[in-house]
């Protein structure tokens, strides 16, 4: 909720030697590879890197697609606290926590996204947990414990698994059950009171079964204050829990995994800092930007979520496998968010969220020496609802434009994907999805006079209803998928590959009926224009990718690069801004089909071990790094004048340049290995919105981390240190702005020379904030 937003900076020129960590990973099969496959440190043993990104065996020379894994060895070395920690190591991605929450994720992927966490828009990018799709981002920044990998796949997805998503894919992929007793312990200590524990035990139950637990506790203090509430601000409050239990036949053709998960997130209202003075209060700005004076607490924040999973595999025959996942999942996520970051009640959402999903999905695999593929069913049913008000008492005492929106999504696709190798250098990939999607719409708009019986009220309605619609629209699409790959020898293999992406249509759960255009002239807004108005249009992207991944220096140097472009057609604009609507002063949501964008750029991940063997077994010098480059552009984009605004938009949340080097080592110490690295990252100047901001704007801004750890000779016990953006910079990871339209980036100034509000009377231009230096002790301890 929100808008307005940042603009570009000057490419960053250099470092394209430091490029990439990578391991291409498993990307859709719950199957976990060898810890040592999966991890992308340095490969002392030599050995290829085992993957199965296309449901089968493969090295990582081979594997014709963009993607970056991380096991979960390398997550715990690096001191890796949720998914969001892993974005600046990945080309052309941006993970992080959403505006004014602490549990909720938005995922960008080449400039495919979606920014705000209302009901009725799909995800650009899909998060999946264990192979089921999480169709909300609410409770999606999911906790780093127990997981065996997260892997991160750029490009449309869907014709080998779930979901069909136009960005990408995250796959976050807990551990499989081992054979034998196992107790696993975690904890951390550090900066901000930082207190994690981690307790894991599994056991096999007779010869067939097994069974095993976790439990999470994962606090700390606030990164600030509210000044205000005398609360902490940035605090992490949670407790989280997962069970599971597995079953398999002893010659291992039959695999039943059951699974389910649990987290409660009882965090203070994360809010942000103001950047101007009020400008009727003329309350300074704070100077630690982690601090604030928002005054709403209400609803208690409070995030709660979790689900069950089954998923089972059976080999038919030798060639042919029948896989089965079913799930079901809920949340709820009660969140007041302050706008305008002061004790009135000026700009002040209470908001309340609401999801369930039911999807079921099937999946037949062939395998033979030469055709490999699968052929699969996905179902999804899904609900999304929202109530949240608008306080606007410095407008109007006790104004509240209130919302609620529902959503019920009903989709079901068929997928395959298959592929056939021509020669033994040669090999053809095609694949195809057709997707049905049907979306049924309940939207309210209305002003009060006190809040809502949603938040503990009374209220008096204020003028008529400026919403009441119900509706529903149908959307079909099929999309291609091809690639070619040649093995110019056996270290090196080049792809060329096209995809396609489709992300279905909807309704504006925050559009304002009354605000339809009177097409007809007859002074009435007629449902079917109050229906044209607030539905918006499917967007879809063709993607081109050619690449190359190859080792040399007998596999001391490995590498993958690639290129892509993307027309990108009708692309979903959520907004929202100040209005007039019968009269009253109010908040409605615009939904804005951009009409045409290209998107191009390239990506280098590389892993170069610089010594080997120098003082021992085991001891080895590396560099690894990652290199994005993105061009992201509207060529059409038509605002609500109808007229063409694409010279002055530009895409959120895509750094032109994302850029990271690991300098690591691993020594023999004693009986055990030390394992010491330091990783320095760049994203240049990043955009928070689509219309530019000097408010909200991050310029270009560098991190820097450090890791030791000292792993015991048995490796059961193991110590750490790690250190977090040690030079302590302020970076604006979100933002809010409600202040009158800018030229050229620069909010235009009123008369008497201040800024013009466009909701509520104090002016709107709030930031959020990434973690301030941090510095963390860890200790694990493994019993079998």
């Amino acid at each position: 909720m929100g808008v307005i937003g940042f603009s570009r900076r000057q490419a960053f020129a250099a470092g394209a030697s430091l490029i990439a960590l990578t391991s291409p990973a498993v990307a859709q099969d719950a199957t976990p590879a060898p810890a040592a496959q999966a991890d992308a440190a340095p490969d002392t043993s030599g050995q290829e890197i085992v993957v199965t990104a296309r449901r089968r065996e493969e090295t990582l020379l081979t594997v014709p697609v963009a993607v970056t894994a991380y096991s979960g060895e390398k997550l715990a070395r690096t001191g890796s606290i949720d998914l969001t920690d892993i974005q600046t190591t990945t080309p052309n991605t941006t993970l992080k926590a959403a505006r004014g929450t602490n549990s909720t994720l938005a995922a960008f992927i080449r400039g495919v996204g979606q920014q705000d966490p209302v009901p009725g828009f799909e995800a650009g990018v899909g998060i999946y947990l264990d192979d089921v799709y999480l169709n909300r981002p609410q409770a999606a920044v999911l906790d780093i414990y127990d997981v065996d990998r997260i892997e991160v796949l750029r490009g449309p997805q869907g014709t080998l698994y779930g979901r069909n998503t136009i960005g990408g894919a995250v796959k976050y992929v807990t551990k499989r059950l081992p054979d034998h007793f196992e107790l696993d312990l975690r904890g951390t200590y550090g900066s901000y009171n930082e207190a994690d524990g981690v307790v894991s035990a599994s056991a096999p139950l007779g010869e067939l079964f097994k069974i095993g637990a976790s439990v999470a506790r994962l606090s700390h203090d606030g990164f600030g204050k509210n000044l205000n509430l005398n609360i902490d601000n940035y605090n992490k409050d949670v407790w989280a829990g997962r069970g599971t239990l597995e079953f398999e036949l002893p010659d291992k053709r039959l695999f039943v995994r059951i699974t389910g998960d649990y987290s409660d997130d009882k965090s203070n209202p994360r809010n942000g800092h103001r950047l101007i003075p009020g400008l009727v209060s003329g309350t300074p700005v704070l100077s630690n930007v982690y601090d604030t004076q928002a005054g709403l607490n209400n609803p208690q924040n409070r995030v709660k979520g979790g689900g069950l999973s089954m998923s089972i595999s059976a080999d038919l025959t030798d060639h042919v496998t029948l896989r089965s996942i079913s799930a079901y999942r809920k949340d709820t996520s009660h969140t007041p968010i302050d706008f305008d970051a002061l004790p009135a009640a000026d700009v002040d959402v209470p908001a309340i969220y609401r999801n369930n999903q039911t999807s079921q999905e099937f999946q037949l695999l062939y395998k033979s020496s030469r055709l490999n593929g699968i052929v699969g069913y996905y179902y999804l049913a899904a609900e999304a609802s929202t109530a949240f008000g608008v306080l606007l008492s410095t407008t109007l005492p006790g104004l509240d434009a209130f919302t609620s929106g529902d959503v019920k999504t009903n989709t079901s696709s068929v997928y395959g994907d298959f592929t056939y190798d021509i020669t033994d250098q040669l090999s053809l990939s095609v694949g195809g999805r057709y997707t049905w999607d049907k979306r049924n719409s309940t939207i309210f708009k209305a002003n009060y006079i006190g809040l809502t019986p949603d938040f503990g009220g009374n209220p008096i309605p204020f003028g008529n209803p400026a919403t009441n619609f119900q509706g529903g629209a149908e959307f079909k699409k099929f999309t291609p998928r091809a690639s070619l790959s040649y093995k110019i020898t056996p270290d090196h293999m080049v792809y060329a590959s096209f995809s396609e992406g489709f992300k279905g249509g909807g309704f504006d759960p925050r559009g304002s009926g009354a605000s339809a255009p009177d097409t007809n002239g007859d002074g009435v807004r007629s449902y079917q224009e109050i229906y044209n108005y607030l539905r918006f249009k499917p967007e879809t992207v063709k993607s081109y990718e050619i690449g190359w991944k190859g080792a040399l220096l007998d596999h001391r140097l490995t590498f993958a690069a690639d290129g892509f472009y993307a027309d990108y057609n009708d692309v979903q604009i959520p907004g929202s801004v100040g209005a007039v609507v019968n009269g009253v002063p109010t908040f409605i949501g615009i939904t804005t089909n951009a009409a045409k964008a290209h998107i191009k750029g390239a990506e280098l991940e590389t892993n170069a071990i610089l010594s080997r063997g120098f003082a021992g077994a085991g001891s080895n010098i590396y560099l690894n790094g990652t290199l994005g480059y993105i061009d992201a552009k509207y060529k059409k984009f038509i605002g609500p004048t109808g007229t063409d605004v694409s010279a002055v938009r530009t895409f959120q949340n895509t750094p032109k340049w994302t850029v990271s080097g690991t300098l690591g080592a691993a020594l023999p110490a004693g009986s055990g290995i030390i394992n010491a690295s330091t990783t320095v990252s760049y994203r240049s100047l990043t955009h928070q919105f689509e219309t530019a901001s000097p408010f909200l704007d991050q310029p270009g801004y560098t991190l820097l981390d450090a890791n030791l750890v000292y792993t015991f000779a048995d490796n059961r016990y193991s110590i750490g240190v790690h250190g977090k953006n040690l030079t302590n910079k302020h970076y604006k990871t979100a933002g809010y702005q409600y202040i009158a339209s800018t030229v050229a980036g620069v909010p235009i100034l009123n008369a008497q020379g201040g800024y013009t509000p466009t909701l509520g009377k104090e002016g709107v231009a709030t930031a959020f904030y990434g973690n301030p230096r941090q510095v963390l002790a860890t200790f694990t301890a493994k019993f079998r």
